[in-house]
């Protein structure tokens, strides 16, 4: 397995997101983890970590001046860092890597119920959408030894995944546990993928 020493998470004030900081943190070679909150200070969750590790920046992604601050200021300069700084010509997260949260719903070849019973249409299309970014930063990005993978998280008891009354089938800790040791054994040949948590090969 192996590791980044260096890790920038969107959406850590909550549920998946939070969950990874806190599962990140576990792991003693992740140096720094950065946790992007449209809010901070409302983040108590996440404040409450209170860690030497754990470095809270201010990211709205609703707002493009919010997050090209925290792009110029916190990500590209540790993207571009860590993919100089390591030696060799390998893809993997211990390099540098941009890891997309996608969705079974983004799937075409799983989609059996439509807009769903929530009416999740336009979230389907965003995810399929995500995934088509993802393979094409996956293409432009190979000469900057930049890998990209995409990961279905499982039906997650969140405020979402239990939208409607459905009933989600596993917790975030189950999620982020799988989700981090797959990500950990991210290789060249996962470029531009898109995985369910552990690691498995999801249909587009």
């Amino acid at each position: 397995m192996a590791y980044p020493t260096s890790i920038f998470i969107t959406g850590a004030n909550r549920c998946i997101g939070l969950g990874l900081v806190k599962e990140f943190l576990k792991v003693s070679s992740v140096k720094i983890v950065i946790a992007a909150a449209r809010i901070p200070e409302n983040a108590k969750d996440l404040i409450a970590i209170n860690g030497s590790r754990l470095k809270i920046v201010k990211m709205d992604v609703t707002c493009d001046d919010s997050i090209k601050d925290a792009y110029i200021e916190t990500f590209l300069p540790l993207l571009s860092k860590a993919s100089s700084h390591c030696t060799g010509n390998h893809l993997g997260v211990d390099r540098a890597a941009i890891i997309n949260m996608s969705s079974c719903s983004a799937s075409i070849m799983l989609n059996e119920e439509g807009s769903g019973v929530v009416g999740s249409l336009a979230y389907k299309i965003s995810k399929s959408a995500l995934n088509q970014l993802g393979k094409t930063m996956a293409v432009d990005l190979v000469s900057e030894k930049v890998l990209i993978a995409q990961f279905h998280p499982g039906w997650v008891i969140t405020d979402m995944g239990t939208m409607g009354g459905r009933v989600a089938e596993i917790t975030v800790e189950e999620s982020v546990c799988s989700l981090v040791e797959s990500m950990s054994k991210l290789r060249e040949r996962h470029n531009g993928g898109y995985f369910d948590r552990r690691l498995e090969v999801m249909p587009n």
